[in-house]
């Protein structure tokens, strides 16, 4: 017989290869990390089915949705479920509730091949149920150090050196700032809020209880922080990265103009890529024109042109030096000097990166 599950903490914590049925407007919504879409139904199919059973039924549904999914078609999506459960034999299937489509599922590859392949009981929704749960639980007893500090510090480098640290930038794709979109598409909202609850459910598991995570605004571009998680944030203790400005210039070169333009020419080719590249700094530049004023956005916009052409022509990037220094002098960092004295009291410390790593080695970990 076969064996269904409802033991979700297993599933995320072992990376249990998981089949999810859903449509695929279904699963871009959200989904899990690891998780392969082999759909039932593909959108235009749900879509006619649903529409039957608000008119109709559900027995008028299921008979349309048979119909809809047969043949070679059927043939082809069976072929592709036997496959993932011949290579995952340890997995399982869900859909959105663990109710007809899942069962459908199981039932066709039963037939097909012979194989009693299980599912998620209670299906997609009570996996995310779960992990929104231990999130909030998480959130609830766990203590959280922010890590703060100016423009181009070096927050995202002293993260990776830490056991404890959660890097939310790391889970959402984006740097976190009008600069910060990457060369690949963001994870959706949800899916990266999933992502964040499995990570978390993790670490929980290995005995962790304190975590580091980097000072954020609610919205890492168009990712939310869980509210919960947010507000927590704005009364833990914070840790004060810093640094000179000449390594900061130098470490926003490296990352939003160098490796930028690497991520970009690695995904598109030589000249498509820089293309992509130069529109994207252009963009992010016109992003934050209304901040800057017109003086200001004119001034560093024929900058950045400038550097752009030198660097389409030779390869050369310190021209970029130019809009970087002047956008933090003239425009990050006296904001971020106004978030320091509005968050004076939350913060412990304060140095420069080794300082600073061995505080918070010894904060979260001891």
């Amino acid at each position: 017989m076969v064996d269904n599950t409802t033991d979700f903490k297993r599933l995320f914590l072992e990376g249990v290869p998981l089949m999810d049925v859903r449509a695929p407007v279904e699963f871009h919504k959200g989904a899990f990390p690891g998780v392969i879409n082999l759909p039932l139904m593909n959108d235009r199919e749900r879509e006619r089915v649903g529409t039957a059973y608000k008119q109709h039924g559900q027995q008028a549904a299921i008979e349309l949705g048979h119909t809809l999914v047969a043949g070679a078609v059927k043939e082809a999506r069976i072929a592709a479920w036997a496959q993932f459960a011949e290579a995952n034999p340890e997995g399982y299937l869900y859909c959105f509730r663990g109710g007809l489509r899942s069962q459908i599922t199981q039932q066709w590859i039963k037939a097909a091949t012979g194989i009693d392949y299980p599912r998620v009981v209670g299906g997609y929704k009570a996996l995310r149920t779960f992990l929104i749960e231990q999130t909030e639980h998480s959130v609830a007893t766990c203590e959280f150090v922010c890590l703060g500090g100016m423009t181009g510090i070096g927050k995202t480098e002293v993260l990776a050196e830490l056991d404890h640290a959660v890097d939310l930038e790391a889970l959402a794709n984006h740097r976190g700032s009008g600069f910060g979109k990457r060369a690949t598409a963001q994870p959706a909202p949800i899916a990266f809020e999933n992502a964040l609850g499995v990570d978390l459910l993790k670490r929980r598991a290995q005995g962790q209880a304190a975590f580091v995570v980097e000072d954020e605004s609610r919205m890492i571009g168009s990712c939310a922080l869980p509210l919960s998680l947010y507000r927590r944030m704005q009364v833990s203790p914070m840790v004060w990265l810093e640094d000179g400005l000449e390594s900061r210039v130098s470490r926003i070169l490296q990352d939003y103009v160098v490796n930028l333009c690497a991520e970009f020419v690695a995904l598109h080719g030589q000249e498509a890529g820089f293309t992509a590249f130069a529109e994207r700094l252009q963009q992010s530049l016109a992003g934050i024109a209304k901040r800057l004023g017109g003086e200001r956005y004119q001034r560093f916009a024929a900058i950045l042109q400038a550097a752009l052409a030198e660097q389409g022509a030779r390869g050369e990037v310190s021209g970029h030096r130019g809009w970087i220094e002047g956008l933090l002098l003239e425009y990050y960092d006296p904001m971020y000097a106004f978030q320091r004295d509005a968050k004076a009291e939350r913060i412990e410390f304060a140095g420069e990166r080794a300082a600073v790593l061995e505080y918070l080695k010894a904060r979260v970990s001891g």
